[in-house]
């Protein structure tokens, strides 16, 4: 199914092509149509990610940059716990 993701405030592009490249691959083995919000903090090094889905299906989780959740193998292995298969 499409898969939309949207990422904001998170600095380097090099970095976002490849996190949005991730959130695609894992996320395209869903069953479902899902859109994946990542808002970035200019005070801190969290970022807000929020997926949502078909039948009012919401997620969201906090990614912490000290915690290595930026890197896009995390993100991959987080969404795969959140979103249904």
């Amino acid at each position: 199914m499409a898969v939309t993701v949207e990422m904001q405030n998170t600095g380097d592009s090099d970095l976002k092509a490849d996190v949005v490249a991730s959130i695609r691959a894992c996320a395209c083995g869903s069953a479902w149509g899902l859109r994946v919000s990542i808002i970035g903090s200019q005070a801190n090094d969290r970022w807000e990610m929020k997926i949502i889905g078909p039948n009012a299906f919401e997620r969201s989780y906090t990614l912490e940059g000290s915690s290595g959740e930026h890197r896009p193998e995390m993100i991959r292995v987080l969404l795969g716990k959140l979103v249904p298969q």
